[in-house]
């Protein structure tokens, strides 16, 4: 097993957007991990969640992520998993 982190970014059509021709800015990363699982997937957004001991994580970073993004930039942040396949994070940012 080689772990591999993958990053691309392109412009895409704005998707759900209203107003015909609405471009985006689309940023993929992607791992070649386990995946995470669909009980904790669904929770991965929330202030303090962590799979990590006590004290050794805040459970803010994916958050803060998830806000900056939605409500800073009016934009999307998604998770597409895999279990034995990988996760891909994508960010999807109006232009």
């Amino acid at each position: 097993y080689k772990p591999t982190v993958k990053i691309i970014s392109k412009r895409t059509p704005l998707l759900g957007g209203v107003g015909g021709g609405s471009q985006s800015v689309q940023i993929s990363i992607s791992d070649n991990g386990n995946g995470i699982p669909k009980e904790i997937v669904e929770k991965i957004f929330q202030p303090f969640f962590t799979t990590k001991p006590t004290g050794q994580g805040t459970g803010l970073g994916l958050s803060m992520s998830y806000d900056i993004v939605t409500k800073g930039h009016n934009g999307e942040l998604k998770v597409e998993t895999t279990k034995n396949k990988g996760t891909t994070f994508i960010i999807e940012l109006p232009n």
